[in-house]
């Protein structure tokens, strides 16, 4: 009898354990993080897609990008790299209205200025550090409000096709192409040399940088560059311009996504299409179309004599500015859809000296202002000086209390005038002498720093 109780209570026991685990099929199955194998396949597919579903809700936003009004200098990795230099820099930065730098993270040179965690730079040891302490540097500028531009120089790379000449500019027995210099350049239809220039600006953005802005961002124009074979399977039946167009989508797509802004620097010869923007690759309404800044080079000693019906151009800054940025506007405007994005106008201005041309006046603090006034006169904002010395006329610039107090002035005027009387003009004219100031007058094609420079190397 003893052992019948005994019997009877296990029963008991064991029934209860059982029906306390067992689940009820009227109600949702719940999510078990770790089953064990004996999970039924009805159960994996419900957990899976309940996973799938929560990383969606939970995906964290794209950054947050702030757009800046900017009024920059340039800057050269060496200059931003001592200390002395930059203490001289951000003085002069603070009691006027420049607040924007463009320092450059991947230099004319083809050399990355400043370590990056890089799997592909790493390799093909691409940094050479002009910049040693970035952290420090990029902190220092943050402190100030000062904004910051990585300046990417994108397909004239002397150093990447030594180290992989299959990148390089090819001639029809597989030597490298060589500039006058004797440096070679990158092929702008390679999608391996888009992956690399996409890291670097990657690895701007990680440093702190606040936008990437792509230089030489163009095919090669030197004599000889005709001698140069593509191969098809690169090229895909796509023309000069037609590859710029789609690198510059790629880069954006990608930077934009990190949530870097991105801008490209462009000849002033190419507003208004024709042969000079054939020849670079640049269509400036359809790389406008995929940037957030697009910035025309329109140095007044670029232009040849008689462009814009001007006899010399470089004597007459304030004219030519405006000139080059009404053709900016007409251009643009020829491209202009209802509701598709355009990049915001960034030009680069002159300031310094062109004594290699033979009509050319001293720039300085009157010259730069009448071109920054050019700038508003046209009805743009934004503006960026170039110096390949890093030698800047700060007293042609206004204090921050005085730029406020302008652009107020600015907003107002504009403000005042209808709408339909807005300036109408046919882009300026592309001409022989304009191509020849580009490339071979003003150097475009020459050493460090020439893409935007002064003198011819």
């Amino acid at each position: 009898m003893k052992k019948l109780v005994i019997c009877l209570l296990c029963v008991l026991f064991l029934c209860g354990c059982r029906r306390y685990e067992r689940v009820d099929v009227s109600a949702p199955a719940p999510v078990v993080v770790g089953r064990g194998s004996d999970e039924s396949e009805t159960t994996r597919e419900e957990t899976t897609a309940m996973e799938v579903t929560t990383e969606e809700e939970t995906e964290p936003p794209a950054p947050e990008r702030i757009p800046t009004k900017v009024k920059g200098v340039y800057l050269s990795a060496y200059v931003a790299g001592t200390q002395t230099m930059m203490d001289n820099i951000i003085a002069q930065i603070d009691a006027t209205e420049i607040n924007t730098v463009v320092i450059d993270v991947k230099n004319d040179n083809g050399r990355v200025t400043f370590s990056m965690e890089s799997p592909i730079v790493s390799e093909l040891g691409s940094v050479e550090r002009l910049i040693p302490d970035i952290q420090s540097l990029m902190a220092t500028l943050k402190a100030h409000n000062i904004y910051t531009i990585a300046r990417i120089v994108a397909f004239r790379d002397p150093y990447l096709p030594e180290q992989r000449p299959e990148w390089g500019l090819k001639l029809a027995d597989g030597s490298l192409y060589r500039d006058r210099n004797g440096l070679a350049w990158v092929n702008p239809y390679k999608r391996e040399v888009w992956d690399y220039l996409v890291e670097v600006g990657i690895g701007a953005h990680e440093a702190g940088f606040d936008e990437v802005q792509f230089d030489y961002i163009r095919f090669c124009t030197e004599r000889g560059i005709n001698d140069v074979v593509y191969d098809e399977a690169d090229t895909g039946g796509l023309s000069r311009t037609q590859i710029i167009t789609e690198f510059v989508q790629y880069a954006y797509e990608k930077l934009s996504e990190a949530g870097v802004y991105v801008a490209a620097d462009v000849f002033g010869a190419i507003i208004g299409g024709g042969i000079d923007s054939d020849s670079v690759g640049q269509s400036y309404g359809d790389m406008a179309a995929s940037l957030d800044y697009i910035c025309p080079m329109i140095y007044p000693s670029h232009y040849g004599n008689g462009n814009f019906g001007i006899q010399y151009p470089d004597t007459q800054p304030y004219d030519t500015i405006l000139a080059a940025l009404q053709g900016s506007k007409a251009d643009l405007r020829s491209y202009a859809r209802n509701g598709e994005h355009q990049a915001t106008v960034r030009p680069w201005l002159q300031d310094f000296t062109a004594s290699y041309l033979e009509n050319y006046i001293e720039y300085g603090e009157e010259e730069v202002r009448a071109q920054i006034q050019a700038v508003y006169d046209a009805g743009y904002d934004e503006w960026m000086l170039w110096s390949a010395a890093c030698k800047y006329h700060w007293g042609g610039l206004r204090t921050p209390e005085e730029a406020e107090e302008e652009a107020v002035k600015i907003a107002e005027s504009r403000a005042a005038i209808p709408e339909t009387t807005a300036i109408e003009t046919a882009a300026p004219e592309t001409s022989e002498a304009a191509a020849g100031a580009g490339e071979e007058t003003a150097g475009a094609d020459a050493g460090a720093g020439s893409e935007t420079g002064e003198s011819p190397q």
